[in-house]
C-alpha cells in the first residue's frame, strides 16, 4: 500500500473547480440518487417492516398463551 501525503497533490490543490460547459450542473438531490448505495434494494425497507410485523405479531400471540396457560405470571409484566 502505497501512502500518499498533501505534498503529492499540491500542484493540482489550489486550482479551480471545472464547470462543463456541455453538461447541465446535476441538483444533489440527483446525485444523491445516483450514488446512494442501496439503490438496488428498491422495497427492501418494505420486506423489512412486514416480518417485523409478523414478529411481533407472533410474539403478542406467544404473551396471550403464557397469559391463559398461568394469569398470574401475565400480571407481573
Amino acid at each position: 500500500m502505497v501512502r500518499r501525503s498533501i505534498q503529492d497533490y499540491q500542484d493540482i490543490l489550489d486550482l479551480p473547480h471545472h464547470v462543463s460547459r456541455t453538461r447541465p450542473h446535476m441538483s444533489m438531490h440527483d446525485r444523491a440518487t445516483q450514488f446512494s448505495p442501496f439503490a438496488a434494494l428498491t422495497g427492501y425497507d418494505a420486506v423489512l417492516k412486514e416480518a417485523a410485523q409478523q414478529n411481533d405479531a407472533r410474539f403478542q400471540q406467544t404473551l396471550h398463551i403464557f397469559a391463559q396457560a398461568d394469569p398470574e405470571a401475565a400480571e407481573e409484566q
